[in-house]
């Protein structure tokens, strides 16, 4: 029997899982509740996308809060709360919407998982593919954090080094693409109350004339995973850039014990045949970001730009921060069927 499963928030996160689901026949979309009041502007989000392109097989309104296509019929909710929901005949949550909810409450919502699309240290298990999948108890684990896109890319690979070389420091630079939360031209500076972003002048500078300087969450986000991986071990900064989707990671590296280029080439090679999930892919290609976009391999190392100087290694990982973290989450959706 497929699990039902309701959406909260239809942004670009929830946009991205939806579409991936719609082809999944082990899970229904039952609802999808958001805090646009406006149906006919949630169905046009769905159908046309300025980045992944439109839908074929569209939406269209019925009913007037539903909204179906050939294959799926869907029920529209307008809450500002999950509490306020009446969640009989619904399995799953995912929680897309970024708003920070009181974990006791969510426990005790009538479910048999919610998924939060952000890192929560208070979840029951912040889960990224790669690293702690095997300590996931379905019959425990209720409240699940799937990350970051950040830490998505970064943590597996952290890890595969670690194991093997003893990461002693390091440092990263995240360049990550422009979100909803920027100015598209210069104004008054931002705060996102989704997002932990402080206020901050650079962010009321236009996304799309500037490279804009930030700190990043990604190394907290990876100690709520593996607590070895902190600010204290590793810092970090972040570089947003005027695209659309696809961001990068410059990491490096100095490790307890040395390496030579091929071992860590070879190291990354036998991960990408020996993996259960679509994570590590390696590149040897003349790409660029737009290469990337809708792929699902979320840890893709460029070794063009992997360098090895004994106790220091640099690595450039490519993810696709929106279609190929969505994709991550599905993963983690289907180990509850």
């Amino acid at each position: 029997m497929n699990l039902k499963v309701l959406i909260n928030g239809a942004g670009r996160i929830g946009k991205a899982i939806l579409k991936q689901l719609l082809e999944n026949k082990d899970f229904e979309i039952v609802a999808i509740n958001d805090i646009n009041p406006y149906i006919n502007n949630i169905v046009y989000s769905i159908n046309y996308d300025s980045t992944y392109g439109k839908l074929e097989d569209k939406f269209r309104i019925v009913e007037n809060s539903y909204i179906q296509n050939s294959k799926s019929k869907i029920k529209i909710l307008n809450y500002s709360s999950l509490m306020d929901i009446d969640l009989k005949g619904i399995d799953i949550i995912i929680d897309a919407s970024g708003k920070k909810e009181d974990i006791k409450s969510l426990e005790k919502l009538p479910l048999k998982a919610i998924f939060l699309t952000h890192p929560n240290k208070d979840a029951h298990i912040n889960l990224i593919l790669g690293v702690n999948e095997n300590k996931l108890d379905i019959n425990i684990h209720k409240v699940i954090s799937t990350s970051s896109c950040n830490a998505t890319s970064l943590l597996p690979a952290l890890k595969l080094i670690d194991e093997k070389k003893e990461i002693i420091f390091g440092d990263i630079v995240t360049i990550h693409p422009l979100l909803n939360h920027q100015r598209v031209l210069d104004g008054n500076y931002v705060k996102s109350d989704t997002r932990d972003v402080d206020l901050n002048f650079e962010f009321g500078r236009s996304s799309t004339q500037n490279i804009i300087p930030s700190h990043t969450t990604t190394i907290k986000a990876c100690s709520y995973v593996i607590e070895k991986f902190n600010s204290e071990l590793i810092s970090s900064n972040s570089l947003r850039v005027p695209t659309d989707t696809v961001g990068a990671i410059n990491v490096t590296l100095f490790t307890k014990q040395a390496s030579t280029k091929d071992e860590i080439k070879n190291l990354f090679i036998d991960f990408e045949k020996n993996q259960k999930f679509p994570i590590v892919l390696n590149n040897f290609e003349a790409l660029v970001s737009s290469d990337f976009k809708k792929e699902k391999y979320t840890t893709i190392v460029d070794h063009r730009y992997l360098e090895v100087k004994n106790n220091m290694i640099k690595l450039l990982l490519w993810y696709d921060n929106e279609w190929g973290y969505a994709s991550k989450v599905v993963e983690i959706l289907k180990l509850f069927r």
